[in-house]
């Protein structure tokens, strides 16, 4: 989203664009999953309205719910269950304890993001995808949006992610046309999820390389 903002606010000085596993704007899917974890942060007893630091405190039980929440909508439910499926971390105890291996994933994701990020920072991010929506003064117009851009694009989606699906790149692809902008479109067919735009897959990273070969300094 970012990328894609800086071709708007200075098209005078963004030549190449790569916009990857984005959208136009958060749908209410999104912008709900948001909610969830900011609420997660905010309703967190160590959340102090977010002066927790001059309480010597972090609001960590909010911030572990926000990543596991998040962690699971980056990957697909193919990919989770090829690498947890209902494997059984031991015997089952009939516990509200870990008992699954995806449970202790998240639980190890949630405690390692938890001690890495600031609460706030996590707030503020999300609210910024949620404002994000530059057709948003165009009348809901992503083309007119679109219409002093310079760049030229290489727009990238994956076919299994349902967080940022390929309908919401074919959206700015079809806006940078209707400008008759130069934009070549990748669909990459993957089985990761979102989290496919950072994985080491040959055909992704081939076309990556292929199209900043072409770029000239």
């Amino acid at each position: 989203m970012q990328a894609l903002q800086w071709t708007i606010a200075f098209p005078e000085r963004v030549r190449h664009s790569l916009v990857i596993a984005s959208a136009p704007n958060l749908t209410a899917q999104n912008m709900a999953f948001n909610e969830v974890a900011r609420q997660a942060i905010i309703t967190d007893p160590e959340f102090h309205e977010g002066d927790y630091y001059n309480h010597g405190v972090v609001p960590r039980r909010g911030l572990r719910i926000a990543r596991m929440l998040g962690h699971i909508t980056y990957l697909s439910d193919d990919a989770m269950g090829a690498k947890f499926g209902r494997k059984l971390k031991d015997t089952i105890k009939y516990s509200f304890d870990v008992e699954f291996e995806m449970e202790s994933y998240l639980r190890y994701q949630g405690d390692k993001f938890a001690g890495e990020f600031d609460a706030n920072t996590y707030l503020r991010m999300t609210r910024a995808l949620d404002y994000f929506d530059p057709a948003l003064a165009f009348g809901g117009n992503l083309s007119a949006a679109l219409a002093h851009v310079k760049a030229k694009f290489l727009v990238v989606s994956f076919t299994s992610d349902w967080r940022f699906s390929p309908e919401r790149s074919r959206e700015i692809v079809k806006a940078l046309l209707d400008n008759e902008l130069p934009v070549k479109y990748a669909e990459v067919t993957a089985a990761h999820g979102h989290d496919a735009f950072l994985m080491p897959d040959p055909h992704y990273h081939n076309i990556l390389r292929a199209y900043l070969q072409k770029v000239k300094v």
